[in-house]
């Protein structure tokens, strides 16, 4: 035992020669560290497979019409929560009308203004901020039409003067996202965020994503690059190039607030060749189509956090029911969940979209009749 002592003691002093006490408690900060982020990244790839929503709430208000006004029906995320609208419309026995607001403020406002001309029950907001158009909402508000957003603020709840605004954590999105990049690198990751300053949700995505990184002892932020989600295809290219000329190997992840940022750097990965084809993206995003088959194909895409799209149609039209009931909004703010080629095959994988097998249809049916 004295020996072992003397040996252990003589190993300590050596380690703290090396590194100092102060780089012996990063060492200790860093293991944690990265166990915390493969214990929370197993936990997000897990099935959804129990519904964990709303149980109770008003019978459905029979025959009535409400308008979704999307901020661009060319984004993945918008048209997949407009068609879960329709659906949930459908069940619950309402008419929809979808209005485009093609990607600009200018075409929001109108189709707005169109939407509160119409005198529906209810408004829904596909994927803007609802600050932008507080005017629109306020005036809605006033002429007793409740509005229900999805990705209308940072976060989920009665924010902004919406009646509830439905999304998964904008904070736990990005937060697994980046701690994927940790696991995979062994908490070595460099790592590139993209984000897109229109939108505060973005922000709070990119700014989340940053601090997991600055927390990773081994890893290195190597930067934050604003670029428009509405003009990826034009920028993302020579963005990439410029970014693999700055960085060289010392890039092996990207963290994109949406998978837009992935869709147009395939081939200038490809063609440059080296480490550049084995950079690791992940999205802290909606889960597009397209991210869905580069994940399954091994090419271009590590991982998305996705939005249960569909599912979050049927709840904008049951908060909308609520709100048409006198009720409070459910409160409820869907889970988690990481999306990679080891799982992609569950939840609605193999039709490219994140529909969780949680029997959530059945559940508002149940609340509504």
């Amino acid at each position: 035992m004295k020996n072992g002592f003397h040996f252990t003691r003589r190993a300590l002093t050596a380690a703290i020669a090396a590194v100092g006490l102060a780089g012996l408690a990063g060492m200790a900060h860093a293991d944690d560290f990265l166990a915390l982020a493969k214990q929370k990244v197993t936990a997000a790839t897990a099935s959804k497979t129990k519904w964990d929503g709303p149980t109770t709430g008003p019978k459905a208000v029979a025959d009535k019409t409400i308008v979704f006004v999307a901020s661009d029906m060319r984004n993945g995320g918008v048209l997949g929560v407009s068609k879960g609208v329709e659906e949930a419309a459908k069940a619950i026995g309402w008419k929809v009308r979808v209005l485009d607001g093609q990607g600009s403020v200018q075409g929001r406002t109108a189709a707005f203004n169109q939407a509160i001309a119409l005198k529906p029950v209810g408004i829904l907001l596909g994927g803007f901020d609802a600050k932008e158009q507080a005017t629109g909402v306020k005036a809605a508000t006033e002429s007793k039409i409740p509005v229900v957003g999805w990705h209308a603020a940072k976060e989920a709840g009665a924010v902004d003067g919406m009646f509830f605004n439905v999304t998964t954590n904008a904070q736990d999105v990005a937060e697994i996202a980046a701690l994927h990049a940790v696991a995979t690198s062994n908490g070595k990751a460099g790592v590139v965020v993209f984000t897109d300053s229109a939108y505060a949700v973005a922000i709070a995505k990119s700014n989340a994503m940053a601090e997991v990184i600055k927390k990773c002892v081994g890893c290195t932020l190597l930067g934050i690059e604003d670029t428009p989600l509405a003009d990826t295809s034009n920028r993302m290219p020579q963005l990439t190039t410029s970014l693999i000329q700055r960085h060289g190997a010392k890039w092996t992840h990207s963290l994109g607030i949406n998978d837009l940022y992935f869709d147009f750097m395939g081939p200038t990965l490809q063609s440059a060749g080296g480490t550049a084809k084995d950079l690791k993206n992940l999205s802290g995003g909606d889960g597009s189509e397209s991210a869905y088959q580069r994940i399954r194909n091994n090419r271009f895409q590590a991982g998305t956090v996705p939005e249960p799209l569909n599912l979050h149609g049927w709840q904008m039209v049951d908060e909308i029911n609520r709100a048409l009931a006198g009720q409070k909004a459910s409160g409820y703010s869907t889970p988690v969940h990481l999306v990679t080629a080891d799982n992609i095959k569950g939840d609605g994988g193999p039709k490219n979209s994140f529909d969780p097998d949680n029997g959530y249809r059945d559940a508002y049916k149940k609340i509504w009749k």
